[in-house]
């Protein structure tokens, strides 16, 4: 009997440990609604990976919250992101602007395409010039001798 007991309190311990946390629900769905769309375009500076919008992350939520004060202020999407970045840097938006401090960031991956490219072409000509480079007087004459032997064995 204890066993069944212990084996119930094990499941249902267990069922609740994988419970999902609910998103709560907010006095004006407008303000959510905006927040969403800003946070969404904004990069979580824990996770990396995900948005602010998706993230749970403790700095998450509390970004996101400060995101409704900001709305609820009356500041601009444009105020709320200038804000943030101001804050925390560039590297907050999943978009950044092309100016002088993103510009690496920007052109980096072209720049690393070109060279590759260059390395490339300075590989295959220098191989196709040891390709087409003449044959030393001992090499054509080993290689006159192997095809005279296979003419033989036939």
């Amino acid at each position: 009997m204890k066993l069944l007991l212990l084996l119930v309190a094990c499941l249902l311990l267990g069922r609740a440990a994988f419970a999902a946390e609910a998103r709560p629900l907010y006095a004006d769905p407008a303000v959510e609604q905006r927040m969403l769309s800003i946070t969404g375009e904004l990069r979580c500076l824990v996770c990396q990976d995900e948005s602010l919008a998706d993230s749970q992350a403790e700095l998450a939520r509390d970004l996101r919250a400060e995101v409704r004060g900001l709305i609820r202020k009356g500041l601009s999407d444009h105020q709320i992101v200038a804000y943030l970045v101001q804050r925390y840097g560039n590297y907050v938006r999943y978009r950044p602007p092309f100016d002088a401090e993103t510009l690496l960031l920007w052109l980096g991956p072209f720049a690393l395409l070109a060279v590759g490219l260059l390395v490339l072409l300075t590989q295959i000509r220098a191989g196709s010039t040891r390709a087409a480079g003449a044959l030393d007087e001992a090499t054509l004459q080993r290689a006159r001798e192997l095809l005279s032997r296979a003419g033989d064995a036939s």
